[in-house]
C-alpha cells in the first residue's frame, strides 16, 4: 500500500486521537463547575481565531462563496454545532459517562442508514463485501447496546489518579427514571444532528472554492450560534472566567486542535473517503478514551464497557474490511472491462 493510500487511515487515527484528548480534558473542565454551554463557546470561538488566522496568512476570500452556499454552511453549524454539542452536553446531565460514550458510536450505523437514503453508499448484500459491511453495523449496535444496558463487574484501574470530581459520577447514578429516559432521548437526537452533520457536509463542500473557507465559516458561525446560546442560557459572570487550570487548557486544546486542527481533518476525511468511512473510526476514540480515563483519572471502568468496546472495534474492521473487498472488485471490474474492449480493437 503505498503513502497516499495509507493517508486517509493516519488522518482518520489522528482525528480520532484528538476527540478522545477533548473527552477526556472536558470531563474534567465541567466537574470544576465550568457550565457546558460556556465552554462549548469557547472552544468555537478559538477555533474560529485559528482558522480566521490562518484564512488571512493564505489570502482566503470567504466571500468568493454563493448566497446559497453560506446559508448551507449557516444550517450545518447549526446542525451540527449549535445543536448537536449543547443538546449533548444537557443529556450528560442527566444520564453517565458510559452512556453518552455509547451514544457517540451510534454515528455508525445512523449515518451509514442516512447516506443510503442519500445515495452516498450502497450494499450489496450478493458480495462479501457488502455482507461484511451489515455485519459490522450490527457488531456496532450489539455494541452499543451491551454498553448501555450491561454493566457486570468493575475492573479496578491500576493507578489512581482522580482528576475528576466522584460527586458528579455520583448524581448521574443516582438518577432518575424519569431523567435517564430524558438523556437518552436528548443523546439520540444530538446523534442524529452529528449524523446529518457528517452526511451533508460532502456536498456543501462542493459548492466552495477551497475547503479552508468551508472549515473557516463552519467555525466562525458555530462561535456565533454558541455564543448567543450561552449567553441567553448563563448570565452569571462568574461562570465565564478563566484561570491558570484545567479550564484554560480544555478551551486552548478544543479550540486549536478539536475546533480548528480536527474540523479541517474531518472535512478532508469526509471528502476523501466519505461520510461512513469517517463515521466507522469512532470505535477507536472510544478505545482511547476508555485506556487514558483508567490509566490516568483513575476511573472505574466495567465489564460490560470492555465487552461493548470489543464488538465496536470489531464492527470497525468488518466494515474497513467490506470497503476494501468493495473497491478491489470495482477495480477488477474496470480492469476487466478494459481488456475487453482492447480485445475488440
Amino acid at each position: 500500500m503505498i503513502m497516499g493510500e495509507k493517508k486517509p487511515y493516519l488522518v482518520a487515527i489522528l482525528f480520532q486521537s484528538i476527540n478522545a484528548g477533548m473527552f477526556i480534558l472536558s470531563k474534567a473542565t465541567l466537574n470544576e463547575g465550568m457550565n457546558s454551554f460556556v465552554f462549548i463557546f469557547y472552544r468555537q470561538f478559538a477555533g474560529a481565531i485559528v482558522l480566521i488566522s490562518v484564512a488571512i496568512f493564505k489570502r482566503e476570500n470567504p466571500i468568493s462563496v454563493s448566497f446559497v452556499a453560506f446559508w448551507k454552511i449557516f444550517i450545518l453549524s447549526l446542525v451540527g454545532i449549535a445543536l448537536g454539542f449543547n443538546v449533548y452536553g444537557i443529556a450528560l446531565d442527566y444520564t453517565s459517562p458510559t452512556l453518552a460514550a455509547a451514544s457517540n458510536n451510534c454515528l455508525q450505523p445512523m449515518t451509514f442508514f442516512l447516506a443510503i437514503l442519500l445515495g452516498m453508499e450502497k450494499v450489496k448484500l450478493r458480495t462479501i463485501g457488502g455482507v461484511a459491511k451489515v455485519v459490522g453495523i450490527m457488531l456496532c449496535i450489539s455494541g452499543v447496546v451491551t454498553l448501555a444496558l450491561y454493566k457486570g463487574p468493575s475492573l479496578k484501574p491500576i493507578v489512581h489518579h482522580h482528576l475528576l470530581d466522584s460527586s458528579h459520577e455520583a448524581h448521574n447514578q443516582n438518577s432518575g427514571d424519569q431523567n435517564w429516559i430524558k438523556g437518552c432521548f436528548l443523546m439520540f437526537l444530538a446523534t442524529l444532528c452529528w449524523a446529518l452533520w457528517y452526511v451533508y457536509q460532502a456536498p456543501v463542500l462542493q459548492e466552495c472554492p477551497t475547503m479552508l473557507t468551508f472549515t473557516t465559516l463552519q467555525s466562525l458561525l458555530g462561535a456565533i450560534q454558541t455564543g448567543a446560546v450561552a449567553i441567553a442560557v448563563e448570565r452569571d459572570i462568574s461562570k465565564w472566567k478563566l484561570g491558570w487550570d484545567v479550564k484554560l487548557i480544555a478551551v486552548v486544546y478544543s479550540g486549536i486542535l478539536t475546533s480548528a486542527v480536527g474540523t479541517n481533518l474531518m472535512a478532508w476525511l469526509i471528502e476523501k473517503k466519505g461520510p461512513v468511512f469517517h463515521a466507522m473510526w469512532n470505535p477507536f476514540c472510544l478505545v482511547i478514551t476508555t485506556f487514558f480515563s483508567t490509566f490516568l483519572l483513575g476511573e472505574v471502568i466495567s465489564l460490560g464497557s470492555v465487552l461493548g468496546g470489543i464488538l465496536m472495534v470489531g464492527s470497525l474492521y468488518c466494515v474497513l474490511w467490506g470497503k476494501s473487498k468493495e473497491e478491489e472488485l470495482k477495480r477488477l471490474t474496470i480492469q476487466g472491462s478494459l481488456k475487453a474492449e482492447v480485445e475488440q480493437i
